[in-house]
């Protein structure tokens, strides 16, 4: 969704808001290209909350409504975990915390074609983009990015996958990098995927250092920045 407005609403960014809270009033803008997220609607001149949570923005031009919540709403264009529910001749079915299963084309891979489909066990776990969420349809995905490259999306094997609030994988994919993966970070080497819809992989050399990855983060959520690096260190500490 996007609209044509002037300003920002920078003054509520990181603050709490709450459904029908106005946080843009575009009656007063100059044109400018932003896009909204979940959590906020369009009312004619008006943008408005739809749930409770922390106005978010990222640059260069998209704000949403943040909310520690375990249920998922998909929406076009994120990163997302997914687990392979079953298999069809033309789609696989993939559970994303969603709503409705999604569905995964069989082509839908780079460079995609019948001679090359990929074979995928039922519980393999994927790194998808969410290309299509329109309300009472199926979620579509592809396992590329929006130039039909397969990037960083595709099968993550081994590994430890776990669930948690999407309020969190959001702190997780912050920029700057959140402090407790800045500080694990400097330390410890590991792999990392993290899923708008709740869902997070960690993958290292050892299954103790994959584990203290694991619980650093799941630790994290609650704490401010200053907390999550001192949490971390302290783990740290333990295993020198």
């Amino acid at each position: 969704m996007e609209s044509k407005l002037s300003g920002s609403a920078t003054n509520l960014v990181d603050q709490l808001v709450y459904p029908g809270d106005v946080v843009l009033d575009l009656s007063s803008m100059t044109n400018q290209t932003i896009k909204l997220g979940g959590g906020l609607r369009q009312d004619s001149d008006v943008i408005s909350v739809m749930k409770a949570g922390r106005l978010r923005f990222s640059k260069p031009n998209k704000y949403w409504v943040e909310s520690s919540q375990k249920r998922y709403v998909p929406h076009a264009e994120d990163s997302v975990l997914g687990i392979v529910v079953d298999s069809r001749s033309d789609n696989f079915l993939v559970d994303i915390k969603g709503p409705a299963i999604a569905f995964l084309p069989v082509l839908a891979f780079e460079g995609g074609t019948r001679r090359n489909i990929p074979k995928f066990e039922v519980g393999a776990l994927l790194y998808v983009r969410v290309v299509k969420a329109n309300p009472g349809m199926n979620p579509e995905l592809s396992c590329t990015d929006a130039s039909g490259k397969a990037g960083e999306f595709g099968a993550l094997k081994e590994g430890y996958m776990f669930e948690c609030s999407t309020g969190l994988s959001r702190m997780l994919l912050s920029s700057p990098t959140c402090p407790v993966l800045d500080t694990l970070g400097k330390k410890l080497s590991f792999e990392i995927a993290v899923g708008l819809n709740g869902r997070v992989w960690v993958n290292a050399s050892s299954p103790s250092t994959t584990i203290i990855v694991a619980n650093a983060l799941i630790n994290s959520e609650p704490l401010s920045g200053v907390q999550q690096k001192i949490m971390a260190e302290k783990l740290l500490q333990r295993v020198q």
